[in-house]
């Protein structure tokens, strides 16, 4: 096993939910650890480097092929016979760089990281929908740093699809997320 050691640059405001609301105040907030600093789950950067791989497969199968992605990622049992396997690969949560963490915490400055976005479905007639005001949390551009762990011969896979990787979380496909993935 090798350790591939990843930085994630967001370039715009970012949602990784919580999958709570924060009352009247908010809809959504932003996924936060016990010190109220934001991050990104190991699972979610796996589903990411996953989706990423697929495309490639579909795209390029002599760089990445299907028997790689399985051995990757692993494979869930069907109803058509296909059994599970495991995946041979760890993916750690995504955190802020150890400086910066120690600092806005000593500081108190958790609150700076966060804004809310508010959003209103509009009808065919340029009129706001009746209850569609939605209020979300978002977190600041920042830099996050990881790591996956994988056998050395999926290194180059793995590195391919982490690059293909160009944004996270809600609303991705709307401006929202946007993100550079450097290896270190």
């Amino acid at each position: 096993m090798m350790t591939i050691n990843f930085t994630i640059t967001f370039l715009s405001e970012w949602h990784i939910g919580s999958g709570l609301g924060a009352g009247a105040e908010l809809d959504a907030t932003v996924l936060k650890n016990k010190n109220g600093l934001p991050y990104v789950p190991g699972k979610t950067i796996k589903g990411l480097v996953r989706q990423a791989a697929d495309e490639i497969a579909s795209m390029q199968p002599e760089k990445i092929n299907n028997q790689t992605i399985i051995e990757i990622f692993g494979q869930k049992a069907d109803d058509k016979g296909t059994e599970s396997t495991k995946a041979n690969s760890f993916f750690s949560n995504t955190e802020m760089l150890v400086n910066e963490k120690e600092e806005i915490i000593k500081n108190q400055l958790q609150d700076y990281l966060y804004k809310t976005f508010a959003r209103t479905k509009i009808d065919n007639n340029g009129i706001a929908v009746d209850h569609s005001l939605r209020t979300i949390e978002v977190c600041v551009p920042i830099q996050l740093k990881g790591s996956i762990e994988i056998e050395e011969k999926h290194k180059e896979a793995v590195t391919m699809a982490l690059k293909w990787v160009r944004g996270m979380g809600v609303n991705r496909n709307r401006g929202l997320g946007k993100c550079k993935i450097e290896i270190k």
